[in-house]
């Protein structure tokens, strides 16, 4: 079963659960801030997914850290910064088994 990783009061999670119930795919949610990141799941995303792709720069999340925070950020400090803050991650985003999908743009889903 496919999982949209996401944040519920996201518009663009919203269209993107939309999208998948309006098809009939069946999938699961996990709530980034209510369920939280483990450090095995961030793992398993970075599989698929470049952990500087991943990082959020233009998030709330993001503007509200500390500038000492985001200076010199490099792959491991990025980890670290979305382990603490998972709202940092681009979402949604859709494990499908075989890949993860990042982010959500009509048209997207069409091929699931």
């Amino acid at each position: 079963m496919m999982t949209l990783m996401m944040i519920k009061n996201c518009d663009t999670c919203r269209r993107a659960r939309k999208t998948l119930e309006g098809k009939g795919i069946p999938f699961q949610t996990h709530d980034l801030r209510e369920d939280g990141l483990s450090a095995a799941l961030l793992e398993h995303i970075l599989e698929h997914v470049p952990v500087m792709t991943l990082l959020n720069k233009r998030s709330t999340t993001w503007r509200l850290l500390d500038d000492a925070d985001k200076a010199d950020i490099d792959a491991n400090k990025a980890r670290e910064l979305m382990l603490a803050n998972p709202t940092l991650l681009k979402r949604p985003l859709l494990d499908t088994g075989d890949d993860i999908l990042v982010g959500f743009r009509d048209g997207d889903y069409d091929n699931l």
